[in-house]
Formats: C-alpha cells, sequence, structure tokens
C-alpha cells in the first residue's frame, strides 16, 4: 500500500443507496514513470459498494503511438483503450463495463486535414468512439499549470481550431471542452457559432482557487455562476458535475492529514452542482469521477457519496438521469 492508498483510508465509509445505477462519464487509464492506474487499479476504486454499471475514458495522452505521422499518434491511446474495454466486456472482470465509451485527443488545429485521425480513431475503438477533447485550459499565471496539450491563448477562437471541432458533426462525435473558468466567454461562443456540435462541458467550467484566484472563491462563483447560466442557454451543451476536488479548485484537501467526509465534499461542492441541475436540468447534467486525478483528494466511495447527499433532494427520475441515464444517452451507451 502507498502513502496515497493509506492517507484515504483515514475516512471509509459505507456506499450510499448502493441499488442505484451509476455511468462513470470521466475516468483516465494510463502507465506513466511513476503513475500506474490501469484495469485492476480502477476496479478496485469502484468495488467499494457504488453500483457502476459502465464507464467512459477520456484521453490522458496515454500510450500514443511511437512512429508514424505526429497527428495520427494519438490514435494509439484508442488502440489501447478499445484492449482494456475488450478485457471488461469479456465478463471476466465483473458486470461493469469499463470504457463502453472512449474519448480520444486529435489535434483540432488541423481543421478540415483532421478528418483521416477522426476515421482513424473510430476505427480503433470498434464501435465505442465518442468523441474528441482537445484541452484548452489555459492561463496567464505562472501558479497556474496550462493543459498537456500545451494550448495556446485564444484556442477556443482560432479559426482553424473551430473548423477542426465543426468536423466532429459530421461523424456525430462530441467536443469535450476542458477549460478554466476565465475562458467560459470563449466556450459560449463556440457553442453558439457551431450549434450542431455536441459540447460536453467538463468540471463544470474549471473554477479555479490558486495563483491570483486563492481567497476569491465568493466573487470567482459570481461570474462563474452568470457564465453557466448563459451556457445553458445553448441546447447543444451539456455539462459533467465532477471534477472540483483537485488542487487548483483550491479547497486544499489534498493538505488535510485526513480526506474530507462525503458531508464535507456535499457542502463545498453542492453550490457548484446545484446551480448547473438548476439551469442545465437533470436530463443535460451527469455526475462524474475524473478518476484518479481527483483521487489525491478522495477516494471513490467516499466521494459519490457525496454527490449522492447533493442529489438527494431530487426525484427518482432526476436522481435516474444525474447518475446514469444521461451519461449512457449521450455517450450511446447500451444496458449493461
Amino acid at each position: 500500500m502507498n502513502a496515497l492508498d493509506s492517507w484515504l483510508n483515514k475516512t471509509q465509509e459505507e456506499a450510499i443507496e448502493p441499488e442505484l445505477p451509476i455511468c462513470d462519464p470521466h475516468h483516465h487509464l494510463w502507465d506513466y514513470e511513476g503513475s500506474r492506474y490501469l484495469l485492476d487499479q480502477l476496479l478496485a476504486d469502484i468495488g467499494g459498494g457504488h453500483n457502476v454499471r459502465s464507464t467512459v475514458f477520456v484521453e490522458c495522452s496515454s500510450m500514443y503511438r511511437k512512429d508514424g505521422p505526429a497527428a495520427m499518434r494519438p490514435v494509439g491511446e484508442t488502440e489501447f483503450v478499445q484492449g482494456i474495454a475488450a478485457m471488461s466486456a469479456s465478463g471476466g472482470y465483473g458486470e461493469c463495463r469499463v470504457a463502453a465509451g472512449i474519448v480520444g485527443f486529435a489535434d483540432l488545429t488541423l481543421g478540415a486535414a483532421v478528418d483521416d485521425v477522426l476515421e482513424a480513431h473510430l476505427i480503433a475503438g470498434h464501435g465505442r468512439f465518442r468523441g474528441i477533447r482537445h484541452a484548452c485550459s489555459w492561463h496567464d499565471s505562472d501558479e497556474i499549470r496550462n493543459s498537456h496539450t500545451n494550448p495556446p491563448p485564444g484556442l477556443l477562437m482560432d479559426a482553424s481550431f473551430r473548423q477542426g471541432v465543426a468536423r466532429l458533426e459530421k461523424y456525430d462525435l462530441s467536443f469535450e471542452a476542458w477549460l478554466y473558468h476565465t475562458q467560459l466567454e470563449e466556450l459560449l461562443d463556440l457553442a453558439r457559432a457551431l450549434p450542431g456540435t455536441s459540447i460536453i462541458l467538463n468540471h463544470v467550467g474549471g473554477p479555479l482557487g490558486i495563483g491570483p484566484h486563492r481567497g476569491r472563491q465568493s466573487e470567482i462563483f459570481d461570474g462563474w455562476a452568470r457564465n453557466i447560466e448563459a451556457l445553458a442557454g445553448c441546447p447543444n451543451i451539456v455539462v459533467k458535475l465532477g471534477g472540483i476536488a483537485m488542487p487548483l479548485n483550491g479547497f486544499d484537501w489534498h493538505k488535510r492529514d485526513q480526506p474530507p467526509s462525503s458531508k464535507e465534499l456535499a457542502t463545498s461542492q453542492a453550490p457548484y452542482y446545484l446551480h448547473c441541475i438548476e439551469h442545465f436540468g437533470a436530463e443535460r447534467a451527469m455526475f462524474e469521477s475524473n478518476f484518479p486525478v481527483d483521487r489525491r483528494s478522495t477516494s471513490y466511495t467516499v466521494l459519490w457519496n457525496g454527490f449522492k447527499r447533493i442529489a438527494a433532494g431530487g426525484s427518482e427520475a432526476e436522481k435516474a438521469a444525474l447518475f446514469h441515464d444521461t451519461a449512457a444517452r449521450i455517450y450511446r451507451i447500451g444496458s449493461a
């Protein structure tokens, strides 16, 4: 057991509403030097009592091809994840269907030339490939790390990039939008310019709480909330409820002697998630784990308990949508 596991074990809970079906629409798989999160690790996390029926893998620059044209190398990630999905679909690793949907990376600044990459992903995904995430999160502060894709400022407004995003509609693929709250107005402009493109807003729009934003949570929330309301007015956008247990969000749970309880998580996160649910509706919102990234702050079981506490006031139909049905519909995942 490593140091992180030992720390997470200091806060243990039984799963709340263990029968409620879950489709986890956002997790990663990787094997980097010094960091490994593959099928066994994911299954260990989801085995804590929640009824996780299926999951969606989202790109993380994992297992790119070593050789060949640079634009095509990200297809190696889809090939890698498809192998894990096939393992899971065999039934030999439990009931959960891991990576039933796959989201990969393609350089959307290629414009119309991105078609070849999209078609290669679709072939490699064997019917599971669902979209592209070209992460756009950028900030001018040296205290805030930009996305692993090294985006330039203003990428969402770039003409070539938008031409690439527009190509997704032809293939019935979605655009996964990972950005910071300071870029939400750019995303709004993109969504209005491309109303036929399905856009999935990751991590409730990345509200920052570090660097120049530390200590300004109330002020930032107000501006973030107004932008969320405007984005909800675009019928082509859905939102993922999660991903704010990262250090960049400024809650600093990872610095504590003991991880937060689900009650603590719910108290801190509820304003963000409930605001999104109010404006997007349960049919356009879905809870996500963002594991193993959010694992730095909380365990899988405690995280989903926090979500369930937040959604406790919803109807049975709303909870079904938020925890399973919206994600299964958006990512076209059949019953497991």
